[in-house]
């Protein structure tokens, strides 16, 4: 019989080889994985992709809340020691409600990098780009009006609907793609924003198409804000504090990947935007949620 000080041990192993919990409505938060998986490269990762309810940007904030606990209670039932709400629309209506519901739990959410944003813009002139919903969100506003209370930075928000549509499909450079950026783009570079948010983690992956945009309307550089390497490092911060980091191993960490929509999409996504092997991973598709 185990005594208790070796029970403990034990315990404290299993802890800290759980996975983390990853999820946003569909690949857009496998930018904020790849962040994760280059900081924690020793962590098991569970990742759920809601393509069957994707963009999350259109749809009621009750819609948005409901999908959220749901797939957070899928995840902690897989065991996650943590939990990364990759999705700006979903952190905005959901994360109080999740802390709420469940407070031991390691929880992260993502927003729009607006105060770093701030501190690195030149004309005092930032562009964010984000869906609908985050840009209403009552917590979004208070962030905006936070920063604005203690800089002289304006702010211009455009709201991008049918971009996360078109990374959802792969269309990462095409004509399609090009066109609808240059639409949402063209106010804000023409009015001096030297800075743009990616405020939705679907836009990471079209970073290099708004450069070549930004680059012909402007002679100087754009600089680009994604959150995504913040979101990780806050994450090891609290596995460290908490002792719930894993330790290095022999073999890869298990990459475990659901979805509701079709696990041949989320496939092609790994591949096309990770260039993760599919023999690296498991994907299923889950019927319940």
């Amino acid at each position: 019989m185990l005594s208790t000080s070796a029970t403990d041990e034990l315990q404290q192993k299993l802890i800290r080889q759980s996975p983390i919990g990853i999820f946003d409505s569909g690949v857009g938060g496998l930018s904020v994985l790849r962040h994760i998986r280059q900081q924690l490269p020793d962590e098991a990762l569970c990742y759920f992709a809601d393509a069957g309810f994707a963009p999350y940007g259109d749809k009621p904030e009750s819609v948005i809340t409901e999908r959220t606990l749901l797939i957070a209670q899928f995840l902690i039932g897989r065991g996650v020691k943590a939990l990364v709400v990759a999705c700006n629309t979903a952190t905005a209506a959901a994360i109080k409600l999740l802390r709420a519901q469940f407070p031991e739990l390691i929880l992260i959410g993502v927003e729009p990098g607006v105060k770093p944003a701030a501190r690195l813009s030149h004309t005092g002139c930032v562009g964010v780009l984000a869906t609908s919903s985050t840009l209403a969100s009552s917590k979004y506003q208070a962030l905006c009006a936070q920063v604005q209370r203690t800089t002289q930075i304006r702010f211009i928000h455009q709201a991008c609907p049918g971009l996360a549509d078109l990374i959802e499909r792969g269309e990462l450079n095409t004509p399609a793609t090009m066109q609808l950026l240059e639409t949402y783009l063209r106010p804000m570079l023409q009015a001096g924003a030297d800075t743009i948010v990616l405020g939705c983690t679907h836009y990471p992956f079209v970073e290099e198409t708004i450069r070549r945009i930004a680059a012909s309307h402007l002679l100087q550089q754009v600089e680009l804000v994604d959150t995504g390497l913040a979101v990780a490092r806050q994450l090891q911060r609290l596995l460290t504090e908490q002792h719930k980091l894993s330790q290095p191993g022999h073999q890869s960490p298990p990459l475990q990947f659901y979805t509701s929509g079709t696990p041949e999409k989320l496939t092609l996504a790994l591949q096309q935007l990770l260039n993760i092997a599919p023999t690296d991973y498991s994907a299923q598709k889950m019927f319940a949620i």
